[in-house]
């Protein structure tokens, strides 16, 4: 029962995704993803700060990334995805944080934009901070 409702949830999100992200200004829209692929996060993270954020990815990414950030959920398989491990520490190493910022903004392929009236910018910089956190670190010697 659960399965089929989280299954439901999931097909709502994508099914509505459009439709929210449509209505969302030009001058709210975080810049296309490869603009300023080289820009620092500009926020410093508080314990606070970092706890909004991991509220953030359990409400809106955890259903497909799983609650570890390892990718592998029953949602993601059913639609077919197979998502980056982010506990792996070379997963997101070679993205810069703006690039993580855009691909959230922006949605890419089945994964939905986050609108910014659901999500301020500094609650996405956070969230880059989030998920490069959930990375274990690399082995000594690799």
């Amino acid at each position: 029962m659960m399965k089929s409702a989280a299954y439901l949830f999931a097909g709502a999100i994508l099914a509505l995704a459009p439709l929210a992200s449509a209505g969302q200004s030009a001058q709210n829209a975080a810049p296309p993803a490869g603009t300023a692929p080289a820009a620092k996060n500009p926020v410093k993270p508080t314990a606070e700060s970092q706890a909004k954020a991991k509220q953030l990815y359990s409400i809106d990414c955890a259903l497909c990334h799983n609650d570890n950030g390892n990718g592998k959920t029953d949602v993601a398989s059913s639609m077919g995805l197979k998502l980056a491990d982010m506990t792996d520490a070379n997963a997101l190493a070679a993205m810069s944080d703006q690039e993580i910022f855009n691909l959230i903004r922006n949605g890419k392929d089945k994964m939905p934009a986050e609108d910014a009236g659901r999500a301020k910018d500094t609650d996405l910089w956070n969230l880059v901070i989030y998920l490069r956190s959930l990375s274990k670190p690399a082995a000594p010697g690799k």
